[in-house]
C-alpha cells in the first residue's frame, strides 16, 4: 500500500479534516506506541499503520478495504 491510499482510506472512513487530526495525535500501540503520522514518517507500511487505526477505532472489516468506487464511464 502507498501512503497515497493510506490516506484515501482515512479520508474515506473519518472524512479529510479530522483523519489529519487522528493520524497525528492517536497512539498505536501495534506500531511502536507511535501515531499514525511517527510511524508512516519511520517507514512502517501503510497497511500496518491503516490497520492499526481500524483496530482502535473499531472500524468494521467490512470497510477496511475502502469504499467500492464506481468505474469512469468515458
Amino acid at each position: 500500500m502507498r501512503i497515497s491510499e493510506y490516506w484515501r482510506l482515512m479520508d474515506d472512513e473519518f472524512g479529510a479534516g479530522y483523519s489529519r487530526v487522528l493520524s497525528s495525535t492517536l497512539v498505536l500501540g501495534s506500531v511502536g506506541g507511535r501515531t499514525a503520522d511517527q510511524a508512516l514518517a519511520s517507514g512502517v507500511d501503510p497497511r500496518k499503520v491503516w490497520l492499526a487505526v481500524c483496530d482502535v477505532q473499531d472500524v468494521p472489516a467490512e470497510r477496511r478495504l475502502g469504499r467500492d468506487i464506481a468505474p469512469r464511464r468515458d
